[in-house]
């Protein structure tokens, strides 16, 4: 079969497409004849810094559509040719995946491969963030770091289904605020602004809760903006800063606090509360509430452009590989 590693760090031309065995499941995993694979930042930063990389070669992937292949011992409620998406913790940039059954999903009616290859990070990442983490109430106002992103897009929609006072976000470029817009938000602001911008938008008040996937600098911006009682929760670290810590006297104050997610923590950790938020969130795509744009498809062999793409920060919603022609 084939397959796309990178031996060492570097830019998208380590990304290699190799010849291997095909994998057979282990107690407790199917194999996926892979139809398409989700296109993430987490990839990015694996290939160019070893982000969760254990060893080398290493291959990239973290989300998979495709049939049901074969299913190991153990396994239950899942059988050949059947249609899945999954969650993995790499490996995915390949025509066969491995995946454990726990954090594999069959497809609900009327959804195809190609929708569903967005579905295992984004869509339940961003329920999580704005429901399960979060917390939002009805009313509260929103703001969401990387708004036009695959992430940013779905949370811009659930938050407005949820009925959020105003629903506010980031993005690096006009372009790609005039593409948020389109999924939920009420209005953008840049990186260097967005800390003015919701203070004006706001009255001074500030937002009720900060979804923030970049980290550093920006964090300790958006803690600021909050309102008193605010919740900022912590996805990621794009800005690759060292990591800090909060206490008492940003919190005390106004009653601030601080969450975190991670939906590759949350399947090593409690696979079975990531499988019903999973069905939570996945329900919520195929009753019409979220639409899922997928804006760039590559195939499997060109996985280095699509990381050329995502890397040069002007992509917008979500990038799949496509795996079976």
């Amino acid at each position: 079969m084939r397959a796309v590693e990178f031996q060492e760090y570097g830019a998208p031309e380590v990304l290699r497409v190799v010849q291997a065995e095909i994998p057979e499941p282990g107690p407790g995993q199917v194999t996926i004849d892979a139809a398409y694979v989700g296109v993430n930042f987490a990839d990015l930063k694996a290939r160019a810094e070893g982000y969760r990389v254990q060893s080398l070669p290493f291959r990239p992937g973290l989300e998979v559509s495709g049939r049901v292949r074969a299913v190991g011992e153990g396994v239950e409620g899942l059988v050949p040719g059947q249609e899945v998406a999954a969650l993995v913790g790499g490996g995915a940039y390949a025509e066969v995946v491995v995946a454990d059954a726990v954090t594999v999903f069959p497809l609900p009616a009327g959804l195809d491969l190609r929708t569903a290859a967005a579905l295992p990070t984004v869509v339940p990442t961003a329920h999580a963030l704005l429901h399960e983490v979060g917390r939002l109430r009805a009313g509260e106002t929103v703001l969401v770091h990387g708004a036009a992103g695959g992430i940013g897009t779905v949370a811009g929609q659930l938050a407005r289904a949820a009925g959020a006072g105003a629903v506010y976000g980031v993005t690096s470029s006009a372009a790609k605020a005039e593409y948020a817009l389109k999924h939920g938000y009420d209005e953008l602001f840049t990186a260097d602004t967005f800390a003015d911008g919701v203070r004006r938008a706001t009255g001074g008040r500030g937002v009720d809760l900060v979804l923030d996937p970049v980290g550093g600098d920006t964090l300790r911006r958006g803690l600021d903006a909050l309102a008193v009682f605010g919740r900022l929760v912590s996805f990621g670290n794009a800005s690759g800063a060292e990591p800090w810590q909060v206490g008492q006297p940003e919190l005390y104050a106004q009653g601030r606090s601080v969450g975190g997610f991670s939906i590759l923590a949350l399947a090593q950790s409690a696979p079975e509360a990531l499988r019903a938020l999973a069905e939570r969130a996945f329900a919520k795509v195929t009753d019409g509430t979220v639409n899922l744009p997928v804006t760039a498809e590559f195939p499997l062999t060109e996985a280095a452009e699509a990381h050329r793409l995502m890397g040069g920060r002007t992509s917008t919603g979500k990038l799949l590989l496509r795996v079976a022609d």
